[in-house]
């Protein structure tokens, strides 16, 4: 159920898009008609449409998953708040431009976030993020944890650009193919990256005990 939870405003922002994009007029008409207000020169195209629709969904959605934890009394992640933040950021310039140019950014923005905070936690506060996440639940050697983190700071670095490639330059002119990507893609990339990490793990937890 929590991965589901996490995968939320993604799942909202994919689905929404491809409703939007099977219903182009009804998308159009629904954006002018109820956000012109907050659109530069009040109209959008067709085309245009279904973008606006998935960034408008996709606020709204990780505003109500941050709810529904405040009203449960819950913590909420500063991971989730910086979604937010950057979500309403480009996902508002995307609405107010009509331009999916700048949502495509907020990945990118999003995953370089991780990286230089893991960095500066690294090299300013000599702080090991992912053993300070993890070292609850396993001992591993000091080399290993640096090892560890280090991948993941590489692995932010390197999906950020990879997001960027295929945004701006495999699918230039095919937005749908980039959110099919942001979904599927990068959730793939993420999974063959967590189990390969295990696995690596699991044979220094047996060298360790």
């Amino acid at each position: 159920m929590k991965f589901l939870f996490d995968l939320f405003p993604l799942l909202v922002f994919f689905g929404s898009y491809k409703w939007a994009g099977s219903n182009e007029a009804i998308a159009q008409a629904f954006i002018n008609d109820h956000f012109s207000a907050i659109i530069s020169g009040g109209v959008v195209t067709a085309s245009q449409a279904p973008i606006i629709i998935a960034s408008l969904s996709g606020i709204v959605a990780t505003a109500i998953q941050i709810a529904s934890l405040l009203l449960r009394r819950l913590k909420v992640d500063g991971i989730l708040w910086l979604s937010l933040l950057i979500f309403v950021m480009f996902g508002g310039l995307t609405i107010y431009f009509h331009d999916d140019n700048f949502i495509k950014w907020k990945p990118t923005i999003i995953y370089w976030c991780f990286a230089v905070g893991m960095m500066v936690a690294h090299w300013g506060f000599r702080k090991n993020l992912m053993r300070a996440a993890m070292e609850k639940q396993f001992a591993l050697p000091e080399e290993i944890w640096h090892r560890l983190n280090l991948a993941w700071m590489t692995f932010w670095v390197v999906l950020g650009f990879l997001n960027l490639f295929v945004a701006f330059v495999l699918f230039r002119t095919d937005t749908g193919a980039w959110v099919s990507f942001k979904v599927f893609g990068v959730t793939g990339i993420m999974f063959v990256f967590i189990i390969a990490q295990t696995l690596y793990l699991t044979k220094h937890i047996k060298d360790e005990a």
